[in-house]
């Protein structure tokens, strides 16, 4: 069910969110840690990682941040409107997998 609420990476509130399987389910995610994302991160996410990428190491928020592409996101997302519908980019290195 999606909440309005604070999300855990770009920190906007009130956005609408997600709940995002640290680890991917199909990896053994589904009873794991989740993290409280808002859909533009969320999307985000999953446009830069393969799920074997986040299940092998991007498992933590603290690591997604730290990816220089991610970083580059949140530091723009942070100052969208809340309320804006954000465009999601795939990736330059994921477009050609």
């Amino acid at each position: 069910m999606k909440v309005k609420e604070t999300c855990d990476l770009c920190l906007r509130a009130p956005v609408r969110t997600t709940e995002h399987h640290l680890i991917p389910k199909q990896f053994g995610g589904v009873n794991g840690s989740t993290a409280i994302l808002c859909s533009a991160c969320h999307r985000q996410i999953h446009a830069l990682f393969t799920n074997e990428e986040l299940a092998g190491f991007y498992h933590t928020l603290e690591r997604l941040a730290d990816h220089p592409d991610m970083a580059k996101y949140i530091r723009w997302v942070k100052k969208q409107d809340p309320e804006k519908k954000i465009p999601t980019r795939k990736s330059y290195r994921r477009k050609y997998q």
